[in-house]
């Protein structure tokens, strides 16, 4: 295990972990019905991804 020989002060800790945060996904909209999905993933409204049929939707 490594030991630290000196004490990380707050400053130098919280300055370290500036880019911790929490982004902000990117939505798009589908070109089948108009929901917003999120991109890179099939329609869960209707089942359409890239303009193509890729799961099959059950009728309620």
């Amino acid at each position: 295990m490594a030991h630290p020989k000196h004490k990380v002060s707050k400053t130098r800790r919280d300055k370290r972990r500036t880019h911790y945060k929490a982004e902000i996904p990117t939505l798009s909209t589908c070109s089948n019905c108009g929901a917003t999905t999120l991109y890179h993933r099939v329609c869960p409204e209707c089942g359409f991804y890239r303009g193509k049929q890729a799961v099959e939707k059950k009728a309620e």
